[in-house]
């Protein structure tokens, strides 16, 4: 008889979240036991296999819905034109740099041959020598107009935007599930009087209107409510005062953890070029969750459903 392995046993093996091994499940493709003798979820030794093959894809930047072409093809064509798309794209991007520092390389050798005391603006140039991109962007350039536009177009298509946005909410009233106390019972359990309390409310809505996140060891999820809202009108949650503020928001995979914090890194990275930083209003909190408008129609086409990331910021102090 095959070993099973529980859920902690493999969150820890592998350094992945329950929820992230709920969400390979939910979209097929790994399978879970139940044991007469054990209520939890049970893996065995073959959904332990195919579960190191999805983290080698995901490791490799392969996406869930190709993961799921992989898995349904008996033979190895599909892996192989995955594959094979992946290095083509690897070798576009790698072209690219090539071209790019073929550029910058030039850019260098034009400023080694200037006269920094008469020409200001190459000056600036090279004192911000990290921010090439912008200086060249927004000075009156005069040195080869074509390396310039060369420049600019290798860096547009390196991009991946347009990945992030950046939202004001506003200050509300919230209702929370409270404190979490490591079980997801009473975290699901929380948005049961919606339905109820949306039947009694009037005029305001808000979008989004709900966030999940995680706060010592579980789940908090914050629901908007109006202003006159009441305790018992929430099912019994309580209410408080959401100071709202800028987000910087990006889309994630729901329930795939690995993915959201793969984007809340990328934001915060974002952010290091632009005029905002992270904002400790929520003290250790980085992120708030909030998955959007989930349809059988988006999750066929996507392969899962949306998932939005709300990371804090404040304008950088000068």
């Amino acid at each position: 008889m095959n070993e099973l392995f529980k859920i902690r046993d493999i969150s820890t093996r592998y350094e992945i979240s329950a929820r992230t091994l709920r969400y390979y499940e939910d979209m097929g493709l790994i399978n879970s036991i139940r044991s007469d003798d054990y209520a939890y979820r049970m893996y065995d030794e073959t959904s332990i296999k195919r579960l190191e093959q999805i983290l080698i894809l995901r490791k490799l930047n392969i996406s869930i819905k190709d993961i799921q072409r992989i898995f349904d093809t008996s033979g190895s064509e599909v892996v192989l034109e995955v594959l094979g798309k992946k290095v083509d794209d690897i070798d576009d991007e790698v072209s690219l740099l090539h071209e790019l520092k073929d550029v910058v390389l030039e850019f260098i050798h034009q400023i080694e041959k200037s006269d920094f005391g008469n020409d200001s603006e190459v000056k600036l140039l090279y004192e911000k020598a990290r921010e090439i991109e912008n200086q060249l962007v927004n000075v009156d350039y005069k040195g080869n107009p074509a390396n310039m536009n060369r420049l600019v177009e290798v860096t547009e298509k390196l991009k991946k935007a347009p990945e992030v946005r950046i939202v004001q909410l506003p200050k509300c009233k919230m209702a929370t599930s409270g404190t979490p106390d490591h079980t997801f019972s009473t975290v699901w359990d929380f948005p049961n009087w919606w339905e109820d309390y949306d039947k009694k409310r009037h005029g305001v809505h808000y979008a989004p209107l709900d966030f999940l996140f995680g706060e010592d060891g579980g789940l908090v999820w914050w629901m908007m409510v109006e202003d006159g809202a009441t305790s018992e009108d929430c099912g019994g949650y309580d209410i408080f005062d959401f100071e709202g503020g800028l987000y910087a928001v990006h889309t994630s995979v729901d329930e795939d953890m690995e993915s959201q914090n793969i984007v809340n890194q990328k934001i915060i990275k974002w952010l290091e070029n632009t005029g905002f930083e992270l904002d400790e209003r929520h003290g250790n909190r980085t992120y708030m969750g909030h998955m959007v408008n989930p349809s059988s129609e988006i999750k066929q086409g996507l392969g899962y459903n949306q998932y939005e990331i709300f990371v804090p910021i404040k304008l950088k102090e000068k």
